[in-house]
Order: structure tokens, then C-alpha cells, then sequence
């Protein structure tokens, strides 16, 4: 089965085609993003209206790449899959349309994809992990744990209650001139620093719940950015370095109670932390979540980090992984700016 997967949730013009066969296995055939960095530098962040236009200028040649270095017409497809939320509206609404045009235009299948099934999806591409398994997904716009049963089937054990992970670092990066994207930033800046010079707050860390909340330690970033004020090339490297110790630890003390919770409600299970989003690249955070692992007698699994940012292979693998279990979606299905993991209409052929 080959899908072609389309992905413009936010400043991502992406499209990949990726094959499974009847045993499961999957491989990436091609993969193109375009990044939009460059077209919101100016603005400290993504600015909507931007994002969707570039989308809309880009898109149609990032599809055409995609199958010139597979080798292959959009004829030689079995189906097209697309995010059709959370994200932009905008940029969602590019992204699926065009899906729809060509699907029609080719008599192929739809596959409406949810884009956080395609992060949570993306480690039984990569190393071929049975369900079910705990998800952690930090990304720009997402911080949540979810356990995963099979596809559709997520139940939200806990997330953010403010900020994403993703957007705090982001947040941080501008607050100290640092530029986008924030977290390589951030993580550069911190190999140079002392992460125990500032004792940032972990906010609800003794709280019994999985939830995260970001913004009183971005508060307290800025507050001790602004009592140092002119800040030292030595104070930027500092306090990166502690804010990303401070969330190091929060992160891995909250996986550790979700591993626990794993072993608790599935006894007979194997225990499997799959990590997905981009914040999954920063090493630090990766070094304690894998001592946080091992600690708890799991599994860590983290795709590669082309595949933890925003791409189509993800898109067009959770497409498949849908397609064969023989569910696909009707033309009128709507956009949607949010779209949570856990919703009913996430069981496949909810909508066919």
C-alpha cells in the first residue's frame, strides 16, 4: 500500500510517500518539508495568515518533489492522507483541500488524519513497537501523555494546563534575543551555562497528576532575566541552562509516574515510553528520560528527529495504518483547528 501524506498544520509545507505492507512493516519513500523560519523571523513567531499563504504558493511543488524522488506519479498512489487538524485553520485547510482535489481527481481513498495520531503512530513505523504504550508528546503546540491501545483508540492521561513545552522554550529564546526556532537556541546556549545557578519554581511537580504547567517558570525566567538586566553573555548561557535542567526534571519526574500508572492499569503489558515532537531532539531532555526509563524497567523509544518534527511520512504512515484497518473519509470532512486525540470520532470509519 502506498500513501502519499500532506502536512501544513503550521509553518511546515510538508509531503512524503510512505509504503506498508500486509505484515505491517512500513518504509519511507520520500519525505519533503519546507521550513517557513525565514518568513516569520521578523515576527518572533508564526504568524497565521503568512504560514497559510505560504502553504497555498508551495505546496503543489513539495508534492510534485515528493513523488519525483520516489520515483512515482500520484497515479501510482493507493490513497492520499492529510492533517486535518489541530493546527492553523488556515494552513489545515490547504493542506486538506488539496488532498481532496487530488483524491477526486484520481478516484483514490481519503484519509483525514488527526496530527497528533501522526506523532503517535510514527515509532510503529520506525521500530515497528506494539500498541499499547505511553506516549509523551512535547511540541510547539502540544505537552500530553496519552496511552495508545491501537489506532484511534488514546486515552489523555494528563497535559498541559498553559503552555506547551515547545512554546516555553520558544517564549524564552525571544525573551533573551536568542531568535526562532527557541529550543535549538535555548539547548545551544545551555551547553555553555550553569544549570544550577538559578532555582527556577517546577510548577505543580507535588501535585499527584500527570499534568504540566509552564508559564509560572517562564514568568520566573523573565523576572531573573530583568533583575540582571544588562544581561552577560554568561547570564544568557546560565539561565538557559537552568531553565532547561529545571524542565529536564519535571518532564522525567512526570514520566516516571506515568510509567507507574502504565504498570499499575496494564500489569501484563510491556512497559513502552514512546517520546514524539520536537522537543524529543534536545538531548538533555532525552538523557532524562532515558535514565527515567531504565529506572522504571521500560522501553524508550524515540524517532529520529526528522520524524519528531512536523512531516509527511507521518501523516501518510498514519494514513496506512488506517487505510488497513479498511477506513477512510468522506469528501465533506470538515477542518478542524482543534482536535483532541481522546475524541470519538477518532475510531476508525467513525466518519465513513
Amino acid at each position: 500500500m502506498r500513501v502519499l501524506g500532506i502536512e501544513t498544520s503550521c509553518d511546515e509545507t510538508a509531503a512524503a510517500i510512505v509504503e506498508r505492507d500486509e505484515a505491517g512493516n512500513g518504509r519511507i519513500v520520500s519525505n519533503i518539508v519546507r521550513s517557513q523560519f525565514e518568513e516569520h523571523a521578523a515576527y518572533g513567531g508564526v504568524v497565521p495568515e503568512l504560514a497559510a499563504r505560504s502553504h497555498v504558493s508551495h505546496l503543489d511543488g513539495i508534492i510534485r518533489r515528493a513523488c519525483d524522488e520516489a520515483g512515482l506519479s500520484l497515479s501510482d498512489v493507493d490513497a492520499i492522507a492529510a492533517t486535518a487538524g489541530p493546527g492553523l485553520i488556515g494552513g489545515v485547510l490547504v493542506g486538506l483541500t488539496t488532498a481532496k482535489a487530488i483524491a477526486a481527481a484520481l478516484g483514490k481513498p481519503l484519509v483525514a488524519v488527526n496530527h497528533l495520531e501522526g506523532h503517535a503512530l510514527t515509532a510503529r513505523l520506525t521500530d515497528r513497537i506494539a500498541f499499547p504504550y505511553l506516549m509523551l508528546l512535547v511540541s510547539g503546540g502540544h505537552s500530553q501523555f496519552a496511552l495508545v491501545r491501537g489506532v484511534g483508540q488514546y486515552e489523555r492521561w494528563g497535559g498541559t494546563i498553559d503552555d506547551a513545552l515547545g512554546e516555553a522554550f520558544d517564549k524564552v529564546a525571544k525573551l533573551l534575543g536568542l531568535g526562532v526556532p527557541g529550543g535549538p537556541h535555548v539547548e545551544r546556549q545551555a551547553l555553555q551555562g550553569n544549570p544550577t545557578r538559578f532555582a527556577f519554581p517546577k510548577p505543580l511537580l507535588k501535585e499527584d497528576r500527570l499534568d504540566f504547567s509552564f508559564s509560572g517558570l517562564k514568568t520566573a525566567v523573565r523576572l531573573a532575566a530583568e533583575q540582571l538586566a544588562p544581561l552577560t553573555d554568561a547570564d544568557v548561557a546560565d539561565i538557559c541552562a537552568s531553565f532547561q535542567r529545571t524542565v529536564s526534571t519535571i518532564v522525567a519526574t512526570r514520566s516516571t509516574a506515568a510509567l507507574r500508572r502504565f504498570s499499575v492499569e496494564l500489569p501484563d503489558a510491556a512497559s513502552q515510553l514512546v517520546v514524539a515532537g520536537g522537543v524529543a531532539a534536545n538531548r538533555e531532555i532525552g538523557d532524562a528520560l532515558r535514565h527515567a526509563a531504565n529506572a522504571a524497567g521500560a522501553r524508550l523509544v524515540v524517532p529520529p528527529p526528522a520524524l519528531c518534527t512536523d512531516n509527511g511520512a507521518m501523516v501518510a504512515w498514519a494514513g496506512a495504518e488506517r487505510l488497513a484497518l479498511g477506513s477512510s473519509d468522506p469528501m465533506g470532512f470538515s477542518a478542524k483547528a482543534r482536535w483532541p486525540l481522546d475524541s470519538a470520532d477518532m475510531r476508525p470509519g467513525y466518519a465513513a
